[in-house]
């Protein structure tokens, strides 16, 4: 597939955009994101047949969106050399997941990235895959290299939920990093169990959940996107998919309406604590794939 490259003209021109600077702007005369000239790549790859009518998944096809997305971000032809660019045989690799009900990090992919993983030469005992009880388990906190999945969908703490707050399980008292709209949420990415650990984000966007008014995932809310957003970069990959969500969400509901609460911890991760940027022109946005409805 030929990646298409976002350039900074196309997202002027993109009618998100507006919606997106009054989502991100926590006060008046606040920059939009840390002082940098250094761009990160994120990969938005989708493929038209990776679901069925049903949203069956399709798994040579779910294994080819992996590959290829991984390839494209660091520069490699052969899927199998990008990902021993990533992972080295001596690592101890946790696979953060997501199993909330309703809406979970689908096991094909989960048993995608760890058999990956093994194709880097990592042995089997040296990989962990696991939402709750990474404090516990003893690959996770030996950890070398961690890789982070998790699904995109609105969220009533913290405006959506997102690879950012995909490590909140990495904490003990999980409700301490709820006020503000959780907005320190990147405060848990510069603790030693993951600070510097993750080698890859991947926000899954196969059937994202674009709107909720409270913890239940409503089925209208829900629309087959048949994506993956894939970075090294939390935030960059986190501030994309929210572009995709507002956009629909502006769509649906025929006004630009904003996620309340606002998901101020995207830009919080970016400005106070460095994490990665959250300025889309700051951003390299390549597309790969299905282009029709990519709503960015």
């Amino acid at each position: 597939m030929k990646p298409q490259v976002i350039t900074r003209r196309d997202f002027l021109r993109d009618s998100a955009a507006a919606t997106l600077a009054g989502t991100f702007l926590l006060g008046s005369g606040q920059r939009l994101s840390a002082q940098t000239t250094k761009t990160t790549r994120v990969i938005l790859i989708r493929a038209q047949d990776v679901l069925d009518d049903r949203n069956t998944i399709n798994v040579p096809v779910l294994n080819q969106m992996l590959d290829e997305s991984v390839a494209t971000l660091v520069n490699e032809n052969d899927p199998l050399q990008a990902w021993r660019q990533l992972i080295k045989p001596d690592d101890m690799v946790g696979i953060k997941t997501n199993r909330y009900p309703s809406l979970s990090v689908p096991s094909e992919l989960e048993q995608a990235l760890k058999g990956r993983v093994r194709d880097a030469g990592v042995d089997e005992e040296n990989i962990s895959i696991l939402d709750g009880g990474v404090l516990e388990d003893p690959i996770f906190q030996k950890a070398t290299a961690l890789i982070n999945t998790r699904p995109m969908r609105a969220h009533s703490y913290s405006g959506v939920g997102t690879c950012i707050k995909n490590y909140i399980r990495f904490i003990p008292d999980r409700p301490s990093i709820h006020p503000d709209g959780c907005a320190e949420l990147a405060s848990i990415w510069k603790l030693p169990i993951v600070r510097g650990k993750t080698k890859l984000n991947i926000l899954v966007m196969l059937t994202p959940l674009f709107h909720t008014s409270g913890m239940r995932v409503s089925p209208q809310y829900l629309w087959t996107y048949k994506g993956l957003v894939v970075g090294t970069d939390p935030v960059a990959v986190d501030a994309t998919g929210l572009r995709i969500i507002q956009a629909k969400r502006n769509i649906y509901f025929g006004e630009e309406r904003q996620l309340n609460p606002p998901p101020k911890h995207i830009q919080v991760a970016d400005i106070k604590y460095g994490l990665g940027t959250s300025d889309p022109e700051k951003i390299e946005l390549i597309k790969l794939g299905w282009q029709e409805g990519a709503l960015i």
